[in-house]
């Protein structure tokens, strides 16, 4: 007798972070007797116990243990060429998945074959409803960013940046960009697209693998009819400075890629300009705000270690951060 075939296998990487891996496995237990589900953990040579946690407690779980860590996109590749499933689903460490979640998406998925891409709505603490899509990036959305027009004309495509505060995130919707917290991807559609691209040791990879999707002729949708805890920001929260520089390195990388010189050039100086209106603002926030002074200092902070970075390798930064 043949065995059943896998229809979803669920990839989730981790480093360092063994409190949220012990919640998200949790949270996954009722796929523990479900023969159509595999569940594939690969570590990024964690220290501080993850995959002895995985490995005592989670025996159901297959564990991959890399002897270093390889970054976010390498690493979730690794788990792809060892899954079997119809459909792949890339899970951050630090999300917890309500047990109807991955059944709704796969039902949206069987009954909307263009579909290559899906995503959830994102719940975060406070009961917030997180932003898990985008718009492509380009160079005028860039500058709105940077101009902070975003916050100004919250109601317009045109001037509201990559971060759409316009998306009313109650429907589903084709969107451009789906964020790499929590994936679903058609796995004839990564077989023609190609894995995520290794260049992108952390962050990016999300916004390159959804322009590729597209460039195939794929859909990314944002699915509101399934959602998923995140706690966001496990790993950056130790070295937000470090984490934010490689955010900007990554954001130059996808330049570089799709579009070119002369635009690589224009997001380069914009970048600047954005990180020196911060430094400017949250200095003054510094001084006329009490309660928010701490946060204020800490922007500031980070915003001159990105200008740093940008005056003595930004330009000539590529692959994974020093």
């Amino acid at each position: 007798m043949s065995a059943q075939p896998i229809a979803i296998s669920i990839i989730i990487v981790t480093w360092n972070g063994r409190q949220f891996t012990l919640e998200c496995l949790d949270s996954l237990r009722f796929y523990l007797d479900d023969r159509k589900v595999e569940i594939i953990v690969v570590d990024n040579a964690s220290s501080d116990g993850t995959p002895e946690l995985v490995d005592q407690d989670f025996p159901w779980v297959r564990l991959i243990r890399n002897s270093s860590n390889l970054g976010f996109a390498k690493a979730n590749n690794i788990g792809i060429v060892a899954s079997r499933g119809r459909y792949v689903c890339l899970v951050n460490s630090d999300v917890k998945v309500p047990q109807d979640c991955l059944r709704a998406m796969e039902a949206y998925m069987e009954a909307n074959p263009a579909v290559g891409l899906i995503g959830p709505r994102m719940l975060c603490p406070g009961e917030l409803i997180g932003r898990s899509y985008m718009r492509f990036p380009t160079v005028w959305r860039a500058l709105c960013n940077a101009l902070e027009l975003h916050c100004v004309f919250r109601d317009s495509a045109r001037l509201s940046g990559i971060m759409m505060p316009d998306f009313d995130n109650r429907q589903t919707a084709e969107v451009d960009v789906l964020n790499g917290w929590f994936l679903m991807a058609r796995r004839r559609a990564v077989e023609e697209v190609g894995m995520l691209d290794e260049q992108f040791f952390m962050y990016g990879e999300d916004i390159d693998w959804s322009l590729r999707f597209h460039k195939a002729g794929w859909k990314r949708v944002y699915f509101a009819g399934a959602s998923a805890f995140h706690y966001g920001g496990a790993s950056s929260s130790v070295e937000p400075a470090r984490f934010y520089i490689e955010m900007k390195r990554a954001n130059l990388l996808l330049y570089r890629k799709h579009h070119g010189v002369l635009q690589s050039v224009a997001y380069f100086t914009i970048t600047g300009l954005h990180e020196v209106l911060r430094v400017a603002g949250n200095s003054l926030l510094k001084v006329v705000s009490t309660s928010g002074r701490s946060e204020a200092a800490s922007k500031v902070k980070r915003s001159l270690a990105c200008i740093q970075w940008l005056v003595c390798s930004g330009w000539k930064a590529k692959g994974r951060m020093a």
